[in-house]
């Protein structure tokens, strides 16, 4: 029974930045690649960054670049995603997901 719970979303001014955690269960998280998407209202869900078992190979969106870093530790199951220099167009619901499973999401919202 697989499941994915994301956190650290929240509000924040333009420039700023979040930390999201993923904590995964009932899955053999080492054995994983894993990746983030964002989700904006009344559009497809769109991969913002991929990080492969042991972090050693990344892929990041364009839009994302230079901005957010994808990382994992394994001994805690835990994917994070931190994200700097935010800017209004990052502003979105932001899911985890491993294989074909899903998160219920974080909203990240930035705005003035």
């Amino acid at each position: 029974q697989v499941q994915l719970v994301e956190s650290g979303g929240g509000l924040v001014q333009p420039g700023g930045s979040l930390r999201l955690s993923c904590v995964a269960s009932g899955i053999a998280f080492s054995s994983e690649g894993m990746s983030w998407y964002r989700q904006y209202p009344g559009k497809e869900r769109e991969l913002v960054a991929v990080i492969n078992t042991f972090g050693h190979s990344t892929y990041y969106a364009d839009s994302v670049k230079g901005r957010f870093t994808i990382s994992r530790d394994n001994a805690k199951n835990t994917m994070y995603l931190q994200m700097d220099s935010l800017q209004n167009a990052d502003t979105a619901v932001y899911y985890c997901s491993i294989r074909t499973d899903w998160g219920q999401g974080t909203q990240v919202t930035v705005s003035s």
